[in-house]
């Protein structure tokens, strides 16, 4: 009886060992995510009033948590939820018709697999644009539900997303330009045999300038290669490059807009160079993030200096009326001793924000002290700045 009395201790104690290895690193790691933001540069911390416009929001693909992607309909959503710009991707047909189409093949986004069982790996440009508008492009929205928590659909957009159908660049263009809604797109060329691969840009710039007849000061040109040319053909494209540049270089190339990822938000800017988009702008280019879905990400945008950005979530970005978090530098009160610094300030927080950021809640109803080891630079010169040592 003894030996198992002293059995089950030693397991018992085995287990505990087990747990502390386990759950001991994995609480040291939380706590290090949310400590380290309070050691780093934040563009959330600002001077009053320094605090620039909301940014445009460009649909990506339209509305794709509302309606099927590329769509007539998703664009249609956007336009309803008051979006600034439409984004998308144009691909050519074998017959020359510019569509719209993200993904090489047809397989996700339409239902090639009962219309054309034997071709669901053909890439989508090796089809007919008659072979095309036979297709469906909305029913596999209602079977797979993209997004998580998309919500459910009205039965009256349930009905129409049931009905769409491949779209054309051009329609695409006239919808854009009958809402004085700006556009930007990927141009993917076709293929190795395909009859249009030496023509693609030309169909694409004959839709845009003789078919569609797009203002063109609503066209954000992304596509780098034979830019000069496109300049020459179509005066009046607000030129937007894919990477950052020396300013210099920028407006040798007359690129007026910067399209960016957002993780340029973090890296290596602001950390690195927190006025870069503030020099950029003085320059009289703007900048673009893609793609921001989050609200929290939306803030760190604006707070950044980001003129707009791309997201699949115009319905929920619009109605934020500032940042989640900002922190205006010039109501704190930094006391220093010795190598200890003791931050006391406020965050302006929207109520919104107080259902899904539990501890800004905390933050916006007690003051925030916090006492920090400083080793090297002092955290005070990045929270303290306007009230000196």
């Amino acid at each position: 009886m003894g030996c198992i009395v002293w059995r089950e201790t030693f397991l018992l104690q085995i287990l505990s060992v087990t747990q502390v290895i386990i759950v001991g690193p994995y609480l040291a790691m939380l706590l290090f995510l949310f400590l380290i933001p309070l050691g780093m540069y934040s563009p959330c911390i600002r001077e009053m009033g320094t605090l620039g416009p909301k940014p445009a929001l460009i649909g990506h693909r339209g509305a794709p948590m509302l309606a099927p992607e590329n769509t007539e309909m998703s664009f249609l959503k956007t336009i309803e939820h008051g979006g600034d710009g439409l984004e998308t991707d144009v691909a050519i047909s074998y017959d020359g018709v510019p569509f719209l189409m993200h993904d090489d093949t047809l397989r996700r986004t339409t239902n090639i697999a009962e219309v054309y069982p034997n071709d669901t790996g053909k890439a989508a440009s090796f089809f007919s644009w008659d072979a095309l508008r036979k297709l469906n492009a909305g029913t596999w929205f209602l079977k797979n539900k993209p997004f998580v928590g998309m919500g459910s659909l009205s039965k009256a957009d349930q009905k129409q997303a049931m009905n769409q159908s491949i779209y054309t660049l051009s329609s695409f263009l006239r919808l854009a330009d009958s809402h004085n809604k700006l556009v930007i797109f990927d141009l993917y060329r076709p293929p190795e045999k395909h009859p249009y691969r030496n023509l693609w840009l030309r169909k694409v710039l004959d839709v845009i300038l003789k078919e569609a007849k797009i203002k063109r000061h609503l066209v954000l040109w992304l596509h780098n290669s034979v830019r000069s040319f496109v300049q020459s053909v179509a005066p009046g494209f607000q030129h937007t490059m894919g990477r950052k540049a020396p300013i210099e270089d920028l407006l040798k190339h007359n690129i007026v807009k910067l399209n960016l990822v957002y993780t340029d938000i973090l890296q290596p800017f602001p950390m690195i160079f927190p006025n870069l988009l503030e020099k950029y702008a003085a320059a009289n280019i703007t900048t673009n993030f893609y793609v921001v879905n989050e609200p929290w990400l939306y803030s760190l945008a604006w707070c950044s200096g980001a003129h707009s950005v791309t997201t699949n979530a115009v319905h929920l970005l619009k109605d934020l009326s500032q940042p989640l978090f900002l922190m205006v530098s010039g109501s704190l009160l930094c006391l220093r001793g010795g190598n200890r610094v003791v931050l006391s300030g406020h965050f302006e927080v929207p109520p919104s924000a107080l259902n899904t950021q539990g501890m800004l809640q905390q933050m916006q109803t007690r003051q925030l002290n916090s006492h920090f080891q400083s080793g090297g630079k002092s955290l005070s010169n990045v929270f303290c700045k306007s009230h000196g040592p």
